[in-house]
């Protein structure tokens, strides 16, 4: 909306005397009827007509509680198949494919030295222990020694798949966390702030780490034995088909079985997982609000809350495990009835002359060689589950959309010392949630310091946002240095534009460290040079000085070790050292005492002196020194224009300075 002038004229609809309800999730008044607004290029005025309020019935608010019961199964999207999965997985982290070739091979050739000792132990059988005229010791050794040497090779061929597997995981991993940990920094701030921190900190930790032992050992280990079955098997079917076709049938059951129990394995660990990532989430919250937490004394509940969690984690456990279980189970029924079968079988076939003893020997230690990888295979199919599931979160994570796309090298830079700011029909809607901005239309000449001031969700924060691309407008433009930021690549935005949040957030580290964000590319002395001429420059040396160990001071986790005003003092230094041409500054003085507020509002001073800067002001002292005040009321920027004018027109901002005149100079 097109703001009303300085001129003392009331624009539409700007009496506003009702008290509006704020959105709880976003902070934001809720809309207002509007007319429909053409396309974001769109830069032609719109016709202005009164807006009637439309009263909005009171939504009773969920309880949230005690304990920390089991959040109800929400319906999901399909879960996408194994095969989907590795192909998606193996996409996204080729290194996993690297020398994979060269491994089966290896596997394959360990898998037919462990089949042949089937193979020796019937010669052995028939040419040695059975041969004509007794014993033949000399076979027998000779057998025993080619037994010995197939094995070591086989051993040796088993260590290097095995090596090679984890050189691969290793290297494939690595990927997939530089790719999960660079979408987390791509998501933009409101796609963020729909999830709680600790679930993205599940997916790119705890559920790639769940992925490491299937892809270090169960998945060699896996390999190798369905290797070692399919080759043995050949080899069953070699001696007799007849026996081969019984062991078949007899594994029917457990096929089946597995059909039918594996799609619910898989849906009983993805619940396991989307709870832990909750747990988690709770966790980190409870964490950060530890002070809040003690301070209310709600230490029980909020422990009732993670226990409730924890058992519910505990519970679903079981139930995935005894769901898993029965696979295993019916894995021992197969190969006792497959052993049986074919001893059965294979004595009657021996007792026709169809088979010799030594080969029905060697057929049921090769039923044995042949069941028993399976059944380890079967076994390990439930961490298997539980490892893809794990790889789904992080690959879910990975494709996530980008909303903020970055045109990287194709994009233009905001041309440097051009830091003029214009907006033109700006319109945000959270989703799921209201219009929170309603077709904005700002000027701010470069060099030029403009205050915005409104109610608490009015909108100045979203707008303040919008201009540092933090995320998209719904419709309209916004543009710095007269280029669109949507076309500017994303390292030029951040060197050109600059933000100062209301409470400056501290790395662990030391004073030069956080320092170092601004110059990332400066050496150990330049750094430390353009820091102290940074303090000195702002009005804070004084302050450094009493630092025992000045700028190599620490910070402790999130700046904890200084005070709130110290905080500020280094978000301030770091932004100048930044050196942006468009300052975007949310007042911050407000939990500070008197002096420490007079030395960050001297250093704020320093900070935007021949800037354009954008202030969030929660202070009408601080719209008094601006050069443009601008009023933000019910997402609409009603009204703008220098101090003097806004106060002498007599509209809503005339009322506010009154207001705080005389509240503060009486």
């Amino acid at each position: 909306m097109t703001a009303t002038p300085a001129s003392g004229q009331s624009g539409p609809d700007t009496s506003k005397t009702g008290k509006s309800k704020t959105d709880p999730t976003t902070g934001e008044s809720p809309p207002r009827n509007s007319p429909p607004r053409k396309s974001r290029n769109t830069e032609t005025p719109r016709a202005e007509t009164p807006r009637a309020k439309t009263p909005r019935a009171k939504t009773p608010r969920a309880k949230t509680p005690r304990t920390g019961t089991p959040r109800a199964k929400t319906p999901r999207a399909k879960v996408p198949s194994l095969a989907q999965t590795f192909k998606k997985g193996l996409s996204v982290s080729p290194e996993f494919r690297v020398g994979l070739g060269v491994t089966l091979a290896l596997a394959a050739l360990a898998a037919v030295g462990r089949a042949a000792v089937p193979f020796l132990i019937q010669r052995v059988t028939d040419e040695g222990l059975l041969a004509v005229g007794g014993v033949n010791t000399g076979v027998v050794v000779q057998y025993a020694l080619v037994g010995a040497v197939v094995l070591i090779i086989g051993a040796v061929l088993a260590w290097r798949v095995r090596t090679r597997m984890v050189t691969a995981a290793e290297a494939g991993l690595a990927t997939l966390r530089v790719r999960a940990f660079k979408k987390v920094h791509e998501l933009s701030v409101l796609t963020q702030n729909e999830e709680q921190r600790g679930r993205y900190v599940s997916r790119v930790t705890g559920d790639v780490e769940t992925m490491r032992d299937l892809m270090q050992w169960t998945g060699a280990a896996m390999i190798i034995a369905a290797l070692e079955s399919m080759v043995v098997f050949a080899v069953m079917v070699i001696y007799s088909w007849q026996l081969s076709l019984v062991v078949l049938l007899a594994f029917a059951p457990t096929a089946l079985t597995l059909l039918w129990i594996q799609p619910r394995v898989r849906e009983a660990f993805q619940w396991v997982r989307e709870q832990m990532g909750d747990l988690l989430g709770r966790t980190s919250e409870q964490i950060v609000g530890v002070t809040t937490i003690r301070s209310y004394g709600v230490q029980q509940r909020m422990r009732d809350q993670l226990h409730g969690d924890i058992d519910s984690i505990l519970q679903s456990e079981r139930r995935a495990s005894r769901v898993a279980a029965l696979t295993f189970s019916s894995t021992v029924l197969g190969q006792s009835l497959a052993t049986g079968l074919a001893l059965i079988v294979g004595t009657g076939l021996g007792m026709r002359g169809d088979l010799s003893v030594g080969t029905v020997v060697a057929y049921a230690f090769l039923v044995y060689m042949f069941s028993g990888p399976l059944m380890w295979i079967i076994e390990m199919l439930a961490e298997m589950q539980r490892a893809m599931v794990g790889w789904r979160r992080v690959l879910e994570l990975v494709d996530a959309e980008v909303t903020v796309a970055d045109p990287g090298p194709e994009g233009t830079n905001i041309p440097r010392g051009h830091g003029g700011l214009d907006m033109s029909g700006v319109r945000l809607t959270y989703p799921g949630g209201p219009e929170v901005l309603k077709g904005v239309d700002l000027h701010v000449p470069a060099g030029k310091r403009i205050a915005l001031v409104g109610q608490t969700g009015s909108g100045k924060t979203s707008l303040a946002r919008l201009m540092s691309r933090f995320f998209d407008p719904t419709e309209g433009v916004i543009r710095v240095g007269g280029v669109d930021v949507r076309d500017v690549p994303m390292d030029s935005l951040r060197r050109s534009v600059a933000v100062v949040p209301q409470e400056g957030f501290l790395f662990d580290g030391t004073i030069r460290t956080n320092l170092a964000y601004a110059r990332p590319d400066d050496t150990e002395a330049d750094l430390e040079r353009r820091a102290l001429s940074a303090f000195e420059s702002l009005g804070l040396e004084a302050w450094l000085a009493t630092l025992p160990r000045g700028i190599d001071t620490p910070v402790g986790p999130r700046g904890e070790l200084l005070s709130a005003g110290e905080r500020q003092f280094v978000s301030i230094a770091r932004a100048y050292l930044r050196d942006p041409d468009l300052l975007i500054l949310d007042e911050a003085t407000s939990a500070v005492d008197p002096a420490t507020e007079l030395r960050i509002s001297r250093a704020l001073e320093g900070l935007m002196r021949g800037r354009t800067s954008v202030v969030i002001a929660h202070r009408l002292s601080t719209a008094e020194r601006a050069d443009i005040v601008g009023v933000m009321e019910h997402g609409e920027l009603v009204e703008i224009g220098p101090h003097r004018d806004l106060v002498n027109a007599g509209g809503i901002y005339s009322e506010l300075y009154a207001a705080w005149v005389s509240q503060t100079r009486d």
